[in-house]
């Protein structure tokens, strides 16, 4: 199971880029999304909306102690950064973990969050988006198969089309 942790959620600056972190999580195959930083339940509320209509397993929480997030977590801890280790060159170590929580950063990230994990990993070494990273990462941790990830329980579902909207609605 991936877990991302969004650290340092600014409610009046982040609002439009964390729902974009929660949304790109659950699309692409992380099962859980924590908030944490400002208390946000218009995300919260906005993203479990569209979990629920959209379908799959995922859920979005809130918990004010980040720290205590990851000293809890049994699994291994990514941190995303520009200033880690080239994904490419740890993703298969990363591939034989079943329990991840991956941490991306609004503000600042502090410095001891660099000590608290057990990866510090880098998709590209330049300035870039969170989300970018997030993508990336699920990507290559799924291999692409995420791609084709079914979501159970979808009200809405999406038939490809060359042009133009082909939705079904499963109510």
């Amino acid at each position: 199971m991936i877990t991302v942790l969004r650290l340092g959620h600014r409610h009046y600056r982040d609002q439009r880029l964390t729902t974009h972190v929660a949304l790109t999580s659950r699309a692409l195959g992380a099962e859980k999304v924590i908030l944490s930083g400002e208390k946000d339940d218009k995300i919260l509320e906005s993203v479990s909306d569209i979990a629920s209509r959209w379908g799959g397993n995922f859920t979005i929480t809130y918990e004010k102690n980040y720290k205590k997030v990851i000293d809890n977590f049994k699994g291994k801890k990514v941190h995303l950064t520009m200033y880690g280790m080239p994904v490419q060159k740890k993703i298969r170590e990363l591939r034989t973990e079943k329990d991840i929580l991956v941490i991306v950063g609004s503000e600042k990230v502090p410095g001891e969050i660099y000590h608290a994990v057990d990866y510090n990993i880098s998709v590209g070494s330049q300035p870039h988006s969170e989300v970018a990273a997030l993508a990336i990462f699920l990507h290559e941790y799924f291999k692409g198969t995420e791609l084709e990830k079914e979501f159970p329980g979808a009200k809405i579902v999406l038939k490809p089309s060359e042009r133009g909207k082909d939705i079904k609605s499963m109510r």
